[in-house]
């Protein structure tokens, strides 16, 4: 018989499956729409689709009822709202500049960031098998970004992504605290308030388009990458943690490397297969449970 940490563990998976898909195809995009305003149209993306979802589900009376957010949240909401401004933006200035392949790969250290933080911050605690997924998971990072093994310097894309992760590490936990609440009240106000928050920082920096087809898919885009991928990673979070949660996740960048090589044509380098290959191990090592 299906448990819900069983239905926890599936949605998590999906979420992760529907959040692969934004790397390839928000390279396609960035040539025509700014960072700073492709982040801020994902997050709004996500807000006004489950805005419908939940208008439609009230409307026909499928409205469960949930925990609501009280002021008791407020600092984890902000805390939220502040992260999921600057993970994206970093995200896509990073997208920018190196492969999505890379990129995909280099997301799975929101693995490594989100188990630290729980354990320092939030007391929760890792097994044996997950300090050696982290150490895989950051050696494959540093093999990933590193853009001269002679001299030892890092691409400046894989940095912002790499600091995207922190941040979405640091946010995963924030999120943790409000997973016992309405999962479509949290996404909507991480689409909403991330979405608001960047969309003015596009305009502070005139990084904006006018192009409505490639607004429109953006925002479809961030509809399903982001609103349905939270909603449903906020309620995996609900029954199995921030830590396992985000190892379950970690499907997510695999996925994406194999879409970005299918969509872009793209052949892999010795380095990253090697680091694919640690990346892998490391995720099995995270994703499976201690003996």
């Amino acid at each position: 018989m299906k448990t819900k940490k069983d239905t926890a563990v599936l949605f998590a998976i999906i979420a992760a499956a529907l959040y692969a898909v934004s790397s390839p195809l928000s390279k396609i995009l960035l040539v025509r729409v700014p960072p700073t305003m492709m982040a801020a149209l994902l997050y709004l993306g996500a807000g006004t689709g489950m805005s419908l979802i939940a208008l439609y589900r009230f409307k026909t009376g499928k409205m469960k009822p949930e925990m609501n957010l009280t002021r008791k949240e407020l600092p984890y909401s902000i805390g939220m709202i502040l992260l999921d401004i600057l993970a994206p933006i970093m995200l896509m200035l990073g997208l920018r500049l190196t492969t999505p392949a890379t990129v995909s790969l280099l997301n799975n250290f929101e693995i490594v960031a989100t188990s630290l933080i729980a354990l320092f911050i939030f007391k929760e605690f890792i097994h044996k098998r997950l300090w050696i997924a982290i150490g895989l998971i950051t050696l494959s990072s540093i093999l990933l970004s590193v853009e001269d093994f002679g001299s030892l310097s890092f691409s400046a894309g894989s940095i912002l992504v790499l600091l995207a992760a922190i941040s979405w590490g640091l946010e995963n936990n924030m999120t943790r605290m409000l997973s016992v609440k309405d999962p479509l009240q949290v996404v909507i106000l991480k689409g909403f308030g991330a979405g608001t928050g960047s969309l003015l920082i596009s305009f502070i920096l005139k990084e904006t388009t006018t192009d409505i087809p490639y607004i429109l898919f953006t925002l479809f885009l961030g509809f399903v990458s982001y609103g349905l991928s939270i909603y449903l990673y906020v309620y995996a979070q609900r029954y199995l943690g921030a830590t396992k949660t985000s190892a379950y996740y970690a499907v997510a960048p695999f996925i994406g490397a194999a879409l970005s090589f299918i969509i872009f044509l793209e052949r892999p380098s010795l380095t990253f297969i090697i680091a694919l290959t640690i990346m892998i191990i490391g995720t099995y090592f995270a994703t499976t449970d201690s003996k």
